[in-house]
């Protein structure tokens, strides 16, 4: 099958090499910019490159897209992916608000394509053992808390490229932690998420005069089933710290993104890199399609991820009202 990815930054990097041998070709690459699209298409083996997302989702040799441009343009871009009839990855997250991220959903299945979103953190096998226990009753989660704090007053990336967007620590950074959260408390069955969640209490502060964009966030999500889900995060920390933590009856599990690490009541141990376990979401999508089965993380199972997002942005908004943001266009 012949890949196209649309953006060619960390995650355009990372899944390009998650899929170097791989049962598939990487075929075209798009990009802003034309010199910097070619040599990463020339370092990438890409057979073609261009600066049109036109003329790359026009080609009928595309049979998937990898969505992984900057977070405002992927429900824009996966919408267009997939009025092309091509089956689509988007990467974390889908859309920048509910009413997007539905939209995209519903179009795939409308098509009858393949839909699938880079949620990483329901990759790592450390986790998947945790899930195996917990859906045969052995293991019971009491609680979950995600944290991520670094330092963002200027644009500049993981890797220490400026960027030409702006992030979002609700809509991009919270979904990552929000989402593992509500996997692990519901065992991993995201049909039965909508019903399960509770009360959702969130706080943001105002606007940050020199980013224009709410810098921090606390976020508590309560289960029908007594069980809490903590965000927190500010764009303020000098610390990178990038870590969740899931409490269960039976142990406790730490997972370090930043040090590769997992910490339990009984020890600590080396595990993938997050850019190891980045590789695994393409690698499954692809399968996915030569499979015809929905990928590991299916486009319609980030729905309640999202709806928890919409509750908070809502609470937000009602105090400071509706209103476009840097990173964030669309109401």
């Amino acid at each position: 099958m012949n890949v196209c990815m649309i953006g060619h930054g960390m995650m355009g990097v990372w899944h390009s090499e998650g899929l170097a041998g791989a049962d598939c070709r990487l075929y075209s690459v798009v990009g802003r910019r034309p010199e910097p699209t070619r040599e990463f298409a020339e370092k990438y083996g890409y057979r073609k490159w261009t600066t049109s997302l036109d003329e790359a989702l026009s080609d009928p040799a595309v049979d998937i897209v990898i969505v992984a441009g900057p977070s405002e343009t992927h429900a824009e871009m996966a919408t267009a992916a997939l009025e092309h009839g091509k089956h689509t990855l988007v990467e974390i997250p889908i859309a920048m608000n509910l009413a997007d991220s539905e939209r995209v959903v519903a179009l795939a299945k409308e098509k009858g394509l393949t839909l699938g979103v880079v949620h990483p953190m329901r990759y790592r096998a450390e986790r998947a053992e945790v899930l195996a226990r917990i859906q045969a009753g052995e293991e019971n989660v009491r609680h979950t808390h995600g944290r991520f704090f670094i330092n963002r007053l200027q644009n500049i990336g993981a890797t220490g490229y400026h960027r030409s967007w702006t992030d979002n620590i609700l809509w991009h950074h919270s979904t990552h932690l929000v989402d593992l959260g509500l996997w692990m408390a519901c065992g991993g069955d995201m049909r039965q998420a909508d019903e399960l969640v509770g009360k959702v209490s969130a706080f943001m502060p105002a606007l940050d005069e020199r980013t224009g964009i709410p810098m921090e966030i606390v976020l508590l999500a309560e289960t029908r089933n007594n069980q809490s889900i903590v965000v927190t995060g500010s764009y303020y920390g000098r610390e990178r710290i990038y870590d969740t933590l899931v409490v269960t009856d039976r142990n406790s599990y730490r997972l370090d993104e930043n040090r590769a690490t997992l910490t339990t009541g009984d020890a600590v141990q080396n595990i993938l890199s997050e850019r190891e376990n980045a590789w695994l979401a393409a690698r499954d999508f692809v399968k996915a399609v030569w499979e015809n089965r929905d990928p590991l993380v299916p486009g319609w199972s980030v729905l309640p991820t999202m709806r928890i997002l919409h509750r908070a942005q809502e609470q937000w908004d009602a105090v400071y009202g509706k209103q476009v943001l840097p990173g964030r266009p669309v109401i």
